[in-house]
């Protein structure tokens, strides 16, 4: 039932039917103005303020800069035939999925006026920039002339991005409303869905950092252990897209399907710890282990945080908000 029938009713009684047409699109939820995509509602290009669009484009273009800049890192740390590069290839390699991630996560933050996208945007910004730093406080002289450059745009560019997407954070998000109308439940549930949606692929940019760290800093692997490491990031492609597909589209069958198949990526867990105990009688700085057990349980952590909000959404299913969010536009 229409939640702002009655308050209609009460203030235009005895009134005839064409009055209320006109009267009910002002107090209406406006999620008919949204676009409908396959990651739910968009605010249409019009709709977003001169500021909003000159940073967003400001963004999507350093960030497009950046992603240049760490590919150009990478094809030279590939040709150098200098095992002392490594470790500045493998941090290249996940310095350019955080990047990738980055543009997607800005994207939804901003056109869906989603501040679980944006939280999750400032984090991997962060995460990007320590990296860097890190990175950068243990190169050689030759390496850090190399990769000055890099460090120095992700370094300004990060401080930029982390400020105004804070801003950003702290505005009012109207596109609950939109969505969710004037109804308070459903609301919560947009809210749910949206932070379960983020963590999904927020899990799979920490696998993927945390297979790339473990199958580039191994290079005498096994057979056996880069075919498990394949499988591996091929699991949570799969495990990730079931999780989406489950969120957005309300199921529940799809939704156990996703608790189960993360069943197998806590025993992959296990295999990387594995791996990684395995190496620490031949190190003695434990870089490479320390990197391996925090991307573990930060991976652990959002798998917690994932699946709490998918058993808060799952009782909700059924109850409007699909239908709102991928209603035609009118």
């Amino acid at each position: 039932m229409d939640e702002i029938r009655p308050l209609l009713g009460s203030q235009i009684s005895g009134q005839p039917q064409e009055g209320q047409d006109l009267l009910s699109p002002n107090l209406r939820p406006r999620h008919q103005q949204l676009i409908p995509t396959p990651c739910g509602p968009i605010k249409p290009w019009s709709e977003l303020s001169c500021l909003l669009r000159l940073y967003f484009c400001f963004t999507i273009v350093s960030l497009l800069a950046l992603l240049g800049l760490t590919l150009s890192s990478i094809y030279k740390q590939r040709m150098d035939t200098d095992a002392s590069d490594e470790d500045n290839f493998t941090v290249s390699l996940i310095q350019f999925v955080g990047i990738l991630f980055c543009i997607y996560y800005i994207s939804r933050g901003v056109l869906q006026e989603n501040r679980q996208e944006l939280v999750v945007f400032v984090l991997s910004v962060l995460g990007v920039m320590v990296r860097s730093v890190v990175n950068f406080s243990v190169l050689g002289s030759k390496s850090k002339q190399e990769l000055l450059v890099r460090f120095v745009c992700i370094m300004c560019l990060g401080i930029i991005h982390v400020f105004c997407t804070t801003l950003l954070i702290k505005r009012p998000n109207m596109m609950a409303f939109r969505v969710g109308g004037a109804l308070e439940t459903l609301q919560e549930q947009y809210f749910l869905l949206n932070l379960c949606f983020s963590m999904v692929t927020f899990d799979l940019q920490a696998q993927l950092c945390l297979c790339i760290l473990i199958t580039t800093s191994d290079s005498a692997m096994s057979a056996a252990h880069s075919i498990i490491l394949g499988i591996g990031v091929v699991w949570a492609c799969v495990t990730a897209a079931v999780g989406a597909v489950a969120v957005l589209k309300e199921a529940k069958v799809l939704v156990w399907v996703f608790m189960v198949q993360n069943l197998p990526q806590l025993a992959f867990f296990v295999y990387l710890m594995y791996t990684v105990v395995e190496k620490w009688p031949q190190d003695s700085t434990y870089t490479f282990e320390a990197a391996a057990v925090t991307g573990a349980s930060i991976s652990l952590v959002i798998k917690v945080v994932l699946i709490w909000g998918l058993i808060r959404l799952v009782h909700n299913f059924g109850q409007g908000l699909r239908e709102r969010m991928f209603a035609p536009s009118k």
